[in-house]
């Protein structure tokens, strides 16, 4: 296996796994995001642009549901004693 496999395998692993853990919280669903960005990477370094570029969506798809899931939770309240 060459090194761009490697990291192709590394890459979409990374982003299956966050996938899985979405429900968790909104930290999986930004990595998920940053794992969608090394899919890209990947598919513009083996030639497949179609990939990358759906990956590129994805991305900022995921990124647009973190912003909202961040902000959705509510702030920690301090305790008072």
């Amino acid at each position: 296996m060459d090194s761009l496999s490697l990291f192709g395998l590394a890459a979409v692993s990374f982003t299956l796994l966050c996938y899985a853990k979405e429900a968790g919280s909104h930290w999986w669903t930004l990595g998920f995001a940053f794992g969608c960005v090394l899919g890209s990477i990947y598919g513009f370094l083996q030639g497949a642009w179609p990939f990358g570029v759906v990956e590129i969506i994805w991305t900022v798809v995921s990124f647009r549901r973190w912003l909202k899931m961040r902000q959705a939770v509510p702030p920690q309240a301090e305790p008072l004693a």
